[in-house]
């Protein structure tokens, strides 16, 4: 079977450079490899997510010259999917209610790891008394490491058991939560490899569990680094930080491609390129693997 990537971008607002940086990269990545790139709307958080965003997507990356071969359902649509998958976990025994508040799991007495993320520690597993709300379903986890070879980042090694416990895959409001969706669409769609940004490597390793569950197999990761403003701060949505509505209204395509090119070290030095240009040299082995710190943007 050929390549298959995907970028699945959340249609919550303009995309900003850091978004466009993990999209490029893992086009290239499918692309130099003659591959399939799969287009898909990750929605689940109805609140936040319109169709009016999915439509301004779709026309930056096609600005770009990103295009995709297809385009898979939107995560909203897919609730009856996930029931199915969900099932099967229930079904192997996997599965069981989770009643604790957000402040309950980030409690004092939580076990947290060096960042401050907290291990679940299993609260609910064996609860006798449920109290009167609706729950949250967490996946039970083997005591076992996972391991990620990943083309950017190198090893990467977790044990579910001490280094995230027990993970939540339904909300108690019935919307299914990343880790669980991402795995049934990659899995669907034939994904063979999964380039995004440096802050979801952690994500690997629950999914690879969840894969193995739903007899899907491993796909090969690519986690890119981040980009960062002047100041250090990672890009965001929220800060507004150099979306596609100011720069496409002060550069070219093959200009911003060659200045994301170039930062990454994919290039010499910033001139402009297409993204189909650039797919003919890309090489894993010429990315910066540490988070890219973009000094200035000329217009």
């Amino acid at each position: 079977m050929g390549a298959v990537g995907r970028f699945a971008p959340t249609p919550s607002g303009r995309m900003h450079l850091g978004n466009v940086f993990a999209g490029l990269i893992a086009w290239l990545s499918v692309k130099s490899k003659g591959g399939e790139m799969v287009l898909r709307m990750e929605d689940l958080d109805t609140q936040r997510t319109s169709s009016e965003f999915a439509e301004i997507l779709r026309q930056d990356l096609l600005w770009l010259g990103l295009t995709w071969d297809r385009e898979t359902l939107p995560q909203s649509q897919r609730a009856q999917t996930y029931d199915q998958y969900f099932d099967l976990l229930k079904s192997k025994g996997l599965l069981y209610p989770c009643y604790c508040t957000r402040s309950q799991l980030h409690s004092v007495n939580a076990p947290h790891l060096s960042d401050g993320t907290y291990v679940y520690p299993g609260t609910c597993r064996n609860l006798k008394e449920k109290p009167d709300r609706l729950p949250a379903w967490r996946v039970i986890v083997p005591d076992r490491r996972w391991q990620v070879s990943d083309w950017c980042q190198g090893e990467y090694t977790e044990n579910l058991s001490t280094d995230c416990g027990d993970f939540v895959v339904r909300r108690a409001d019935g919307v299914y939560v990343y880790q669980l969706a991402v795995t049934v669409d990659d899995g669907e769609a034939g994904v063979t490899e999964v380039v995004r940004g440096m802050d979801l490597l952690s994500s690997a390793p629950r999914q690879m569990y969840l894969q193995e569950l739903f007899g899907f197999p491993h796909p090969q990761y690519g986690h890119v680094p981040m980009l960062l403003s002047e100041d250090g701060r990672r890009l965001s949505k929220r800060d507004k930080d150099l979306d596609l509505g100011v720069l496409r209204q002060n550069m070219t395509p093959e200009t911003l491609i060659g200045i994301l090119a170039a930062a990454a070290g994919l290039i010499d030095k910033p001139e402009a390129v297409s993204a189909r240009e650039l797919s003919r040299e890309f090489s894993w082995e010429k990315l910066k693997k540490e988070d890219i710190c973009l000094s200035h943007l000329t217009y």
